[in-house]
């Protein structure tokens, strides 16, 4: 059985011809569900390799076990966010066509900011399509499809291939599980087919990892006094939320567990503050840990950055002697 794949796991960015065994063109569906429309894109496309994006655990077991079943060479599944796949996974002009079917309309007010079809992401998958590569969408909510229209419409990279901003039958796709419920339910279903045109495509470069980060300080305060001071408290800079949460005490450190919150992908990790070999003073390390496979994020690097300006300040004898958290410009 070939590896799970993994958008946290995945190498920034991935090399999709080593991944399947061969070069050919990409086409990637977001939010492949049950997997009818994977399945229907590997027996037309035979001659690309087929990426589907997943967020649900159980339609990733699904696609797993239909690849496997049906002897799929040309597709393969992955666990990420749409954010997390086209900022940090794929490289610009690298995805000849790509598939949004019904996407989640959020519809709670406050839910909005989660919608797939932001300017940001938007601006991202044109940046990710080849010259004259396809986009192609389809919802069975109203307000989503004018909304999409809007933000498609507006969008200079794209090109509308249909004769109005979308239509409401599409003879040569199948009909997915949840699109013939919607059929019968007697919802319209919304289509919309966009094709990349020569205008430049946004600067959405590929996020990579950075080196990982670390602080070494010195502070004549034990792990325990250091540890009697925490409260937990939250940061909140733009598109950057961090969540010191809970603190758990070691027989030789603290683990710090952390939220890290960013506009392209969310971590649940842990900060690693250790006692150094004794010298003169007490020296401590702050890492991040191994558990969970995080990834060396600029939010990460601020999260390290802050744990320290903490525990640095908690006492005035304190003072860091190794720095190693990238700055806003991505220096040391």
């Amino acid at each position: 059985m070939t590896e799970k794949l993994s958008g946290y796991r995945s190498d920034w960015p991935t090399d999709w011809p080593t991944l399947f065994g061969v070069q050919r063109p990409l086409i990637l569906e977001i939010g492949f569900g049950r997997g009818a429309f994977l399945l229907h894109l590997a027996r037309r496309y035979p001659d690309y390799n087929i990426v589907g994006l997943e967020i649900s655990n159980r339609c990733m077991v699904i696609g797993e076990k239909l690849i496997a079943r049906e002897q799929l060479t040309n597709v393969r599944v992955i666990h990420s966010t749409a954010e997390m796949a086209l900022n940090h996974l794929f490289e610009s002009q690298s995805i000849s066509q790509i598939y949004i079917n019904f996407p989640d309309p959020w519809f709670k007010p406050g839910h909005h900011h989660r919608r797939l079809m932001q300017r940001d992401t938007v601006d991202a998958l044109v940046s990710r399509l080849t010259p004259d590569g396809r986009l192609y969408l389809a919802t069975d909510i109203l307000e989503y499809a004018e909304l999409s229209a809007e933000l498609l419409a507006s969008t200079p990279g794209l090109t509308n291939l249909l004769p109005s901003a979308w239509v409401n039958d599409m003879t040569d796709r199948v009909i997915t599980k949840y699109e013939q419920i919607a059929r019968n339910a007697g919802r319209a279903c919304y289509y919309f087919a966009y094709a990349r045109n020569e205008i430049s495509a946004p600067n959405v470069p590929v996020i990579r990892d950075l080196p990982m980060p670390h602080i070494v300080f010195t502070s004549p305060l034990t792990l325990d006094q250091m540890a009697d001071q925490f409260a937990g408290w939250n940061v909140d800079e733009g598109d950057l939320h961090i969540h010191f949460m809970t603190l758990y005490r070691g027989h030789h450190a603290l683990l710090f567990e952390v939220h890290v919150g960013e506009a392209t992908i969310i971590q649940h990790l842990a900060l690693r503050v250790s006692e150094r070999a004794k010298r003169e003073g007490r020296e401590y390390t702050i890492q991040v840990s191994s558990m969970g496979h995080p990834r060396a994020t600029v939010g990460v690097h601020r999260a390290v950055a802050l744990l320290g300006e903490w525990l640095i300040g908690l006492h005035p004898d304190a003072h860091a002697m190794i720095n190693k958290v990238a700055v806003n410009d991505g220096d040391d």
